[in-house]
Order: structure tokens, then C-alpha cells, then sequence
């Protein structure tokens, strides 16, 4: 699209006007702009063709925190591995577990899934069909029971049964951050005194289609818990998903899932390489 125009501010503008569109932000697109400018003088970059180039290799250096080892979820043998999945309603949080859950189970690891969004009926419905459909056990408690009661019976049942895995819904109110909080803060005391673990998995679940909404998401939960990854959903369609560099920026986090599709297979591990190359296709 840009390929074959003479350097000049004109294409610095339509550089930057697709950086805003992709959902980079203000900031970081004024960042990435001025890089460029000082990489095409500095490398003596004569073609539009070598400046979209430059700017590809720019962004992949954006994702310093997404090297393999980083991007991969940290799973023990002879453990029981936690993962804690947080998200604002709406955004693919139960689907992107019962995806998750998949994986793992393909790959030979015991896994059960914890309802723990226990303030919509839906969800807890969606937990179980996803159960049914991957084969995974489910626990879970009646509409409206304490979350942190459904946290605690599936890590007390996975540890007792020698499970590899168990992920745990949460609900994800943020009208009331004091509320959810509090609740964050219990279900992770649980978690710490039922499986002796302290380094566990706390995943982000962001919608791409939200722009820069998913930034300030992503600020409130790592205020709450300490997050250690970030999954993106809804990477599909009209979604840019460049919302993830200013977040992989400010708050030194990896990416560790991406959703192209709504099929069960459709949750990939990240690789920042394919990801940049899609967001220009």
C-alpha cells in the first residue's frame, strides 16, 4: 500500500496515519515514526520499499518481551500448575480457557477447569459446555456462590488427584475495581495456601476490536494482580491488535495467546513475527 512512493513527509504521514489505525496509539506511534526517520538517515534507506521494511523490524524490537521462552506458559512436570484467567466481561475469557484447555489436554496434561464467574449463569454454562466438548473436567458451584469457594474446590480437587493443570474463570467486574479487588486478592491467597504455589500463571484476556481500552484494561489488572501474560482475542476480521505494544511496553509483560477465529484450534501461541507481518496484510 505504501510500496513503490518517494520519501517524503507525505509517506512519514501515511506511515503514521496506519500506525493510529492499527491501534498503536499516539504515543507509540510518534516513538516509532521518529526511530524511523533516524534509521532511514542513519542506514541511508533510498526506497519506500526498505523504510516498510525497516519499520516491520522497528516493531518486532518493540516485543522484547516476547522471545519463545517468555511467550511459552510455564508448566512444571510433577506439579500442579495453576493458571488464573482475569478479563472483563465480553472479551473471550471463557473461550480462550476452554481453548486453552485443549491444547494442554492434547498434549497429554490432566486438566480441570474451576467456574469461577459465578455471577452469571451464562458463564458457568459456557465453562461446562466447553468441558463437555474438550473432554476436561469441570468445577463448579450454583449461580451467585462465592467465587473464591469454587477457587478453592478446584485447586484442593486438582491437587488431590493429581491433576498437571487447572484454570480458573474468574468474573471480571470492573465497574467495581474495590470489589474486584478484594475478590482478586482472596482467590490468590486460596491458590497460595492450597497449592503451596506462589509463581503461577495470571493471564490477561483483551479483546483487540477495543482499542485503547485494552491499555487502561490492562493497567487496572496488573494494579491488582501481577500479571504474567496477556491473551488476545478476536484477532480476526477488522482487528489490528496494536494495541499490544504499548502494552508489552508499559507494563513488560508477554504475549501469550492469540485468538484468530472462533474454531476450538484457533488460539495460537504468539510468535511476534507472523504477528507483525498480519497486522499489514
Amino acid at each position: 500500500m505504501l510500496l513503490g512512493k518517494t520519501i517524503n513527509d507525505d509517506l512519514y504521514e501515511e506511515l503514521e496515519e496506519l500506525l493510529i489505525q492499527s491501534d498503536i496509539g499516539m504515543n507509540m506511534t510518534m516513538q516509532l515514526v521518529e526511530e524511523l526517520e533516524s534509521s532511514v538517515s542513519r542506514k541511508k534507506l533510498k526506497t519506500s520499499e526498505q523504510i516498510y521494511d525497516e519499520l516491520k523490524e522497528l516493531l518486532k524490537a518493540k516485543l522484547i518481551y516476547n522471545d519463545e521462552e517468555n511467550t511459552k506458559l510455564k508448566l512444571k512436570d510433577g506439579k500442579l500448575n495453576i493458571l488464573l484467567v482475569v478479563g472483563v466481561n465480553g472479551v473471550g475469557k471463557t473461550t480462550s480457557i476452554g481453548k486453552i484447555a485443549k491444547k494442554l489436554k492434547d498434549s497429554g496434561k490432566k486438566v480441570i477447569i474451576g467456574a469461577g464467574d459465578t455471577f452469571r449463569a451464562a458463564a458457568i454454562e459456557q465453562v461446562e459446555e466447553w468441558g463437555k466438548r474438550t473432554g476436561v473436567e469441570v468445577v463448579k458451584q450454583a449461580h451467585g456462590s462465592d467465587p473464591a469457594a469454587v477457587i478453592f474446590d478446584t485447586v484442593k480437587t486438582a491437587k488431590n488427584r493429581g491433576f498437571d493443570v487447572a484454570i480458573l474463570d474468574t468474573a471480571g467486574r470492573l465497574h467495581n475495581k474495590r470489589d474486584l479487588m478484594k475478590e482478586l486478592e482472596k482467590i490468590n491467597k486460596i491458590i497460595r495456601e492450597q497449592s503451596g504455589e506462589t509463581d503461577f500463571e495470571t493471564l490477561l484476556v483483551i479483546d483487540s476490536t477495543t482499542g485503547q481500552n485494552g491499555l487502561e484494561q490492562a493497567r487496572i489488572f496488573n494494579e491488582i494482580v501481577d500479571l504474567t501474560g496477556i491473551i488476545l482475542t478476536k484477532f480476526d476480521g477488522t482487528a489490528k491488535g496494536g494495541i499490544i505494544f504499548p502494552i508489552t511496553s508499559e507494563l513488560k509483560k508477554p504475549i501469550k495467546f492469540i485468538g484468530v477465529g472462533e474454531g476450538i484450534e484457533d488460539l495460537r501461541e504468539f510468535d511476534k513475527k507472523e504477528f507483525v507481518e498480519a497486522m499489514f496484510d
